[in-house]
């Protein structure tokens, strides 16, 4: 643990404070509720005096405690968009009712082969003219970055169906969900949910030179995911710290609060912030944004920046945060756990990391500066600055960098970074995502890279363990990174690097956007015609629930916590993203390789059920107890804390398309997953027990009765073997849209039955 949370070991570089239970923000400082005896009425008014407050205020048409919030746009990238205008246009779509922009920044480079990658994009160009939306092509920005540039606003509300959907540097305060949130509004429905508490991140100090964005995110993250200190919850940025950052810097931490398990975020503007939209040539969508005095919070984090040290982030997730320093002093011991847990994953073994480990430094075999966390314009600057002169060496080790814009490669050519960093052996590559999400760069097998990144999940860099191939991702700031190049590949913090931290004036050139852009948003063209191409298919058919459910668990998952990397991988696989059938095939595949075919096999029975009325007699036979007529019969999913990461729909709907009914797990890691089971007809249950194995049945009688009533609690019947145990399943709240949405079989049937 590297966090000095109670400020009492002196050992501990890094300052921040987690602070439980409410607090006020007045005259520029926190004060705990215990001490401010603030009057009931007086709270009343501070709750009311948040960003988030007047944000939701503004954008919500349910109740204080009952949100139904209304966006003011919509984002998706090209392994999403095709699905979710599928869905909507199978759920009555005539026309986008607000501004939708689609861009292609994750699959541009990793076609398995033929057309599929080229269909789906010239899907989304003609979806765009019909319906009324944007299209930015592959290569000219990733979504993130576009959306900062080009549609974020002071004040607004944004939805984007990519987890890393965060513009709160820039005053919006944006969501990323699952494909059927985006649905919804494409329909004029609403995003329910209850009001989410709202955490103050209260920064301070500044941060030393050599340390960027990323080393305060990773700290951020490594203190507080694990506590589940600000699972679901909105940061609120605050503090006189902030004006010691810039945009790139802010929007570098905003980005990566996705990691942290929160739901959003938002930020104080001032001047920096209205400079950037000055740049942007779209000053009329700023305005100052601060909280009253005094507002109300529900906890806090305080950060102090001039104690952040480079950080690193060691496989495999983003929570499991060091300093650098303090990760090379001990180095042995902690690459002996991470190898211990790598090679839990492959069969045979043979996982190594310690042999990176010479004379005591530590060798690396790759760096990555990209997307919208790493790719950012003084990110890339700094970098330059720190090898400009020297090489990155002709070894094994390899720094590739990908800035997150077109603009932001002209701004970087222009002022002579492309050329510094071109002389210094790295290789400059357009907008693209690949790396973050196991689509580009996959390291050697045994292989460290190092990376400006979002995410170092197992196998989200594109590695198979399964079939023997695992190789392993730490997460760095891009400074860091570029010392260690300099370094030839020896690990290196960037605050022991020599530079001059000079940073040329950016200057944004639109036209790049004008001449390239369909912007096409508000502007249906209904004789239009939308192209498919021979791999688009659309949804299969979804039954209703029936009046009992009867479920067989085909994978048992005893992970801490389940990624929706692994449950369904991303990288080459996601090429099959617009043909539901094909992509579920690699659902679960690098996890649990024999899911498919159990999961269809209990389709099968389920499929004959729907035909001769009643469950075939070796599944009867089976289950041992009596089953009521009018029992659906599907699969699945038993885990302790599935959904970690992505928000990517497919994570549900390939086990749905499989014959999938359910997740059963102690906990879900992500609203967003949840909503996503929801979304697609599946139960999110939660048993407090974990003692489920692979072909266990769980039978619910009168479950159909039990979710119309608004039953909390389901008893139902846990068989294993020839023994059957009386359990208590809890599906936790549900708005009455959620309670029709799997009562009708998923979102589709509940808009077609409206």
């Amino acid at each position: 643990m590297v966090y000095n949370i109670d400020n009492t070991d002196k050992r501990k570089r890094i300052m921040i404070k987690l602070i439980k239970g409410g607090v006020y923000y007045t005259e520029g400082r926190l004060i705990k509720e215990n001490v401010a005896f603030m009057v009931e009425e007086k709270k009343k008014k501070a709750i009311r005096g948040t960003l988030t407050y007047n944000i939701i205020k503004a954008h919500n048409k349910g109740s204080e405690s009952d949100l139904k919030l209304s966006f003011d746009a919509l984002v998706s990238h090209d392994i999403t968009y095709v699905g979710i205008i599928q869905t909507a246009k199978a759920s009555g779509l005539k026309e986008f009712p607000l501004p939708y922009t689609l861009t292609n920044c994750h699959n541009s480079l990793c076609a398995v082969g033929g057309t599929i990658n080229g269909d789906d994009h010239l899907f989304g160009l003609t979806a765009a003219k019909k319906y009324g939306g944007n299209y930015v092509p592959p290569h000219l920005a990733v979504i993130h970055q576009y959306m900062r540039e080009m549609q974020a606003k002071c004040g607004a509300m944004i939805l984007g169906s990519d987890s890393h959907t965060r513009y709160g540097a820039l005053g919006t305060m944006a969501v990323g969900e699952g494909g059927p949130e985006l649905v919804k509004q494409l329909l004029n429905q609403t995003y329910d949910i209850k009001r989410p508490e709202v955490i103050a991140v209260y920064l301070k100090g500044k941060p030393k030179k050599g340390v960027g964005p990323h080393d305060v995110a990773i700290a951020l993250v490594g203190a507080t995911f694990k506590k589940a200190f600000v699972k679901n919850k909105i940061l609120e940025f605050i503090g006189p710290g902030i004006k010691n950052l810039s945009m790139d810097f802010r929007c570098g931490i905003d980005v990566m609060t996705t990691e942290t398990a929160c739901l959003s975020s938002i930020w104080e503007t001032d001047e920096i912030t209205e400079e950037f939209f000055k740049i942007h040539n779209r000053e009329s969508h700023f305005k100052p944004m601060r909280p009253a005095d005094p507002a109300y919070y529900d906890g806090a984090v305080v950060i102090d920046l001039s104690t952040i040290e480079p950080m690193i982030a060691l496989p495999f997730h983003p929570s499991n945060a060091y300093t650098v320093k303090e990760f090379i002093e001990n180095a042995d011991d902690i690459l002996g756990g991470i190898e211990n847990d790598g090679n839990k994953l492959l069969k045979n073994g043979g996982f190594s990391l310690r042999d990176k480990i010479k004379d005591g430094k530590v060798l690396v075999s790759q760096g990555v500066i990209a997307g919208c966390a790493g790719g950012s314009y003084e990110n890339i600057v700094e970098s330059a600055e720190i090898l400009r002169g020297k090489s990155c060496g002709n070894g094994q080790f390899e720094l590739s960098i990908y800035p997150q814009s077109q603009p932001v490669f002209k701004g970087l050519a222009d002022n002579g970074y492309a050329s510094a960093l071109m002389s210094a052996g790295v290789l400059l590559k357009p907008a693209f995502c690949g790396p973050c999400f196991g689509a580009g760069d996959t390291p050697a097998n045994n292989g460290l890279s190092i990376r400006h990144t979002t995410r170092n999940f197992e196998n989200r860099e594109g590695s198979k363990p399964a079939e023997g191939q695992l190789s392993a991702v730490a997460l760095m700031d891009a400074r860091s990174i570029a010392a260690t190049a300099a370094n030839g590949g020896v690990l290196t913090p960037a605050t022991e690097a020599e530079y001059v931290k000079k940073i040329k004036k950016y200057y944004f050139d639109k036209t790049i956007y004008e001449n390239r852009v369909y912007a096409g948003a508000g502007k249906p063209d209904k004789s239009a015609e939308v192209v498919y191409g021979p791999n688009i298919a659309d949804w299969p058919e979804q039954i209703a629930l029936g009046d009992n459910l009867l479920m067989k668990a085909v994978s048992v998952i005893d992970d801490p916590v389940t990624t929706t990397d692994e449950l369904i991988p991303s990288g080459e696989t996601s090429s099959y993203r617009s043909n539901p059938l094909r992509l579920a095939e690699f659902a679960l595949s690098r996890k649990d390789p024999a899911y498919v075919s159990r999961a269809k096999a209990v389709k099968a029975d389920e499929q004959a059920r729907r035909q001769d009325g009643i469950l075939p007699d070796a599944v009867l036979k089976d289950v041992g107890i009596k089953v009521k007529p009018d029992t659906v019969y599907g699969s699945c999913v038993v885990a302790r804390k599935p959904g970690d990461g992505s928000a990517r729909e497919q994570a549900a709907s390939c086990q749905r398309v499989l014959g999938g009914v359910a997740n059963i797990s102690l906990e879900y890691a992500t609203k967003r997953y949840r909503s996503n089971l929801i979304n697609w007809g599946m139960l999110p249950l939660i048993c407090r027990k974990f003692d489920f194995k692979v072909g266990d049945y769980v039978y619910i009688e009168n479950v159909r009765k039990l979710i119309e009533e608004d039953a909390g609690v389901m008893p139902a019947k846990h068989i294993s073997g020839t023994v059957v145990k009386n359990i208590t399943l809890e599906i936790g709240s549900l708005t009455a849209d959620e309670k029709q949405i799997i009562l009708d079989g998923c979102l589709i049937n509940f808009n077609k039955n409206k």
